[in-house]
């Protein structure tokens, strides 16, 4: 299946925090997404291994994606190397999005900024013909994705673009409640951790609407971009 946008996050939960509105915005449009989770977070502090499985699969469902892999990289001391690059490599050309989205460049995890630059190196090498990859026993074909966008997620970066996604809120809110061991509960008698607070969640809707905000709109998703953005006339501009 070719995709148009693929979605890579180091964790579960990554992309619906930081993307999934843009996800059900483009799947609404007609466009088929995927997303990749490259390790299980196996390490968090809250839930396990099974729990997060069923739960990113109940968000794939809600969001409406038409797939979701799973790498089964080390939570936490994945790197970024040869052998990490060709996995991601075989997904690219798999799927040959033409856009791709990742963690955010900088943050207060170290998977994200880790999985952030493996994806985009991975991006451009998959380009590149002379690296030679198999998949299910069949040879490979180049393919390079025309841009690599990065959400932001826990630090504020500042965004090069935003997306706004309005009509889309309410489905970005139900995929992140998806993961209902990682998120704040209010009888949960799991550890507290940074993410399992009210400010987290409530920090999340009002990131979006800052966003939204800014733009004139009710709710929006800031990206980083790699090189420069181009559009075809300033009518293109909200």
């Amino acid at each position: 299946m070719k995709l148009d946008i693929l979605a890579f996050g180091a964790h579960p939960d990554d992309v619906e925090l930081g993307c999934s509105g843009t996800i059900a915005k483009e799947i609404s449009l007609g466009k088929k997404v995927g997303i990749i989770d490259l390790t299980r977070g196996e390490l968090g502090t809250r839930g396990s291994v099974e729990i997060r499985n069923s739960e990113s699969a109940l968000a794939a469902s809600i969001l409406g994606i038409h797939v979701r892999e799973n790498l089964d990289m080390r939570d936490g001391f994945f790197i970024n190397d040869e052998a990490h690059q060709l996995e991601i490599i075989k997904k690219i050309r798999k799927y040959r999005p033409e856009i791709v989205l990742c963690n955010a460049i900088e943050d207060r995890h170290i998977d994200h900024a880790k999985g952030s630059k493996l994806v985009s190196d991975a991006c451009f090498l998959s380009g590149l013909r002379k690296i030679e990859t198999e998949l299910d026993g069949e040879v490979q074909v180049a393919w390079r994705p025309k841009v690599v966008y990065h959400y932001i997620q826990w630090i504020n970066l500042e965004p090069d673009f935003v997306v706004d996604i309005t009509d889309f809120i309410e489905v970005k809110k139900q995929s992140i409640l998806a993961y209902s061991s990682q998120f704040y509960a209010k009888d949960s008698k799991e550890p507290i951790t940074p993410i399992a607070t009210k400010n987290f969640l409530d920090s999340v809707l009002f990131r979006s609407m800052d966003f939204g905000r800014i733009i004139g709109v009710e709710h929006a998703e800031g990206y980083t971009a790699e090189r420069y953005l181009a559009v075809n006339s300033l009518s293109d501009l909200i």
